[in-house]
């Protein structure tokens, strides 16, 4: 069965000159360019009460716009008993702290099983909400801090905090090789030319922008904080390869271990154990959607990042006679 949807708005001023297609994905971020495009292409909009099929006609602002189309059925979901670790919640928001091995939303390989499944559990109410409430996603393995919009306006508002930037969304890695000092990585990323399931710096892809300082040196590892400005799929492992400095564990961008010279079999059998990246969101900062309240939550390293922090440190003052 296929959902009816009407849509009516009003073309800023502030869109003047923007084409019909971009005009209607910012007044309606959780429909995706190719399923508006395909709206516009086939009849389904109209602008002052014209039907119109060009996507890249130029809006003057002021126009009333009209949509009325179609949409398939997502697939049901199901809800799964899955325990979350919930750091905040009220009746728009919830914040998670997710644990590695934690796939955020069913895909290929992974059906169920995942963050949206739990969510859907807890919540039934999401189940209306699109991708269960879903603003950002965290690699399976990516340890940390998750908001999710428990209603479709709060959805639409922290997805537009995101594409503006407002939201701070702050990170801790071990990364491979000992860095001099911290830095900026503007460099665009796409898919991997080659690796389909890989991402790459590419300059066809999308700019992103990592900022990253050094926390702690040890003997051949660092450990950073990051920040990011955009939110590209893998977009801290991907920058911090291309600097050659993978993160510890993260097999897929080259972070295979590599123990330092002299290194203690208790540093080799640990590195060599430390099976997914090195990667925790530790910290949220954003305006509530609703109430605009700014709002600020952390979650603690790991276990598993603090032991490897632990033993790279003894390791460190094992050989400090070494460094001189």
């Amino acid at each position: 069965m296929a959902q009816q949807i009407e849509l009516t708005n009003t073309v800023k001023d502030s869109q003047l000159g923007m084409r019909l297609d971009q005009v209607i994905a910012d007044l309606y971020p959780d429909y995706s360019r190719s399923r508006i495009k395909e709206w516009i292409l086939n009849g389904m909009v109209s602008v002052d009460g014209e039907v119109i099929t060009k996507p890249r006609i130029k809006m003057m602002g002021g126009e009333e716009l009209l949509v009325k189309a179609e949409i398939e059925d997502e697939v049901r979901f199901v809800a799964q008993d899955i325990p979350l670790d919930i750091v905040y919640e009220d009746d728009d928001i919830l914040v998670i702290n997710k644990p590695r091995d934690f796939v955020v939303h069913p895909g290929a390989g992974t059906p169920d099983g995942t963050v949206l499944n739990a969510l859907l559990h807890h919540s039934p109410a999401l189940a209306e909400v699109p991708r269960a409430g879903i603003v950002h996603r965290l690699d399976k393995d990516t340890t940390g801090l998750m908001v999710v919009a428990k209603t479709i306006q709060s959805q639409t508002r922290l997805v537009r905090a995101l594409q503006k930037r407002k939201i701070t969304r702050e990170y801790e890695a071990i990364a491979m090789g000992r860095m001099t000092g911290g830095g900026r990585v503007e460099k665009p990323i796409g898919r991997h030319p080659t690796k389909r399931t890989c991402m790459a710096v590419n300059e066809m892809g999308k700019p992103a922008i990592t900022r990253f300082r050094v926390a702690e040196h040890f003997r051949d590892h660092t450990r950073i904080v990051l920040r990011l400005e955009t939110g590209r799929t893998h977009q801290i492992r991907v920058h911090m390869a291309y600097l050659s400095h993978p993160l510890l564990g993260d097999a897929t961008y080259g972070g295979r271990p590599r123990p330092p010279r002299d290194a203690s079999e208790e540093l080799i059998m640990a590195l060599r154990a430390f099976d997914r990246q090195a990667l925790h969101a530790r910290m949220l900062r954003l305006e509530h959607p609703i109430t605009g309240e700014l709002m600020e939550w952390r979650a603690p390293l790991p276990t598993d990042m603090i032991a490897m922090i632990n033993i790279l440190r003894n390791d460190k003052e094992e050989h400090q006679e070494d460094e001189y």
